[in-house]
């Protein structure tokens, strides 16, 4: 007799990645990266949207992960309870933080692109292995002395290989086991952290992640086979409408 809450073969694994709501700093168009900014009210509107999308569709997580940062774990809650599903295991961890844009933290994309230009700024925002200029670890939108980082490192900057490197060991030890035991997973967290999963499990090259935008607040599922590859190239998002015009106002964050 099978073990309970072992997966039979030829079943799939759940995951479902979700990007937190709109943010404050999203709305005003500033660079966040390990800064703890709120939710806005339309970000926690979208939260709950994405939490009824989970329950619509009838994707129902039995464990979330979340980053450290409040915009994530607030919609993580929010999405939760809109899908009744707020009593589910949580567990939190820096390695799924938003990448450390450095010095840019706090600073407005479309003043960074006029001052240094589009070819610097886009390295910066989209470069695969180029992060930006390092921040003071005075300043202060630098993270060094918040308690909740004690004992872990505190990078002064990162380029998305920065975030692979500590989100990828993190998926293997502790959300991968979740997977294997038969349970939806979902992640909620950060554009550039939810990045690095994708190029991961899809195993794009640095050109192919550099073009790949996650909108806010609308379920991403994958479901993987055996050898966790995605069954869908890229997975499938519970709105694909909302998703391509959200993830177009990803992309054109900083142009005007």
């Amino acid at each position: 007799m099978a073990v309970l809450g072992a997966k039979l073969r030829g079943m799939t694994y759940k995951l479902v990645l979700l990007r937190h709501g709109q943010s404050a700093w999203n709305k005003t168009n500033q660079f966040t990266g390990w800064v703890d900014v709120p939710l806005t009210e339309k970000g926690e509107e979208e939260a709950k949207h994405g939490g009824e999308l989970l329950k619509e569709k009838n994707v129902l997580p039995d464990i979330v992960f979340t980053s450290l940062l409040r915009r994530a774990i607030n919609t993580a809650n929010l999405a939760l309870d809109a899908a009744d599903r707020l009593w589910i295991p949580v567990e939190r961890s820096w390695r799924l933080n938003e990448r450390h844009y450095g010095a840019l933290q706090g600073k407005n994309k479309t003043e960074i692109r006029e001052e240094y230009g589009d070819e610097k700024f886009m390295l910066w925002r989209r470069s695969y292995a180029t992060p930006p200029p390092e921040i003071d670890p005075d300043d202060q939108y630098a993270q060094n002395h918040d308690p909740r980082y004690t004992g872990d490192p505190v990078p002064e900057a990162e380029c998305l290989a920065d975030v692979v490197k500590r989100v990828e060991p993190y998926f293997k030890s502790d959300i991968e086991p979740q997977l294997k035991a038969g349970k939806t997973v979902l992640i909620a967290a950060h554009g550039n952290s939810l990045r690095a999963i994708v190029k991961m499990l899809d195993n794009l090259t640095e050109e192919e992640i550099a073009k790949v935008n996650i909108p806010t607040a609308i379920p991403l599922l994958y479901e993987l086979d055996d050898d966790f590859k995605p069954v869908k190239p890229r997975g499938e998002y519970l709105d694909p409408e909302a998703a391509a015009a959200g993830a177009a106002a990803v992309a054109a964050q900083g142009q005007k």
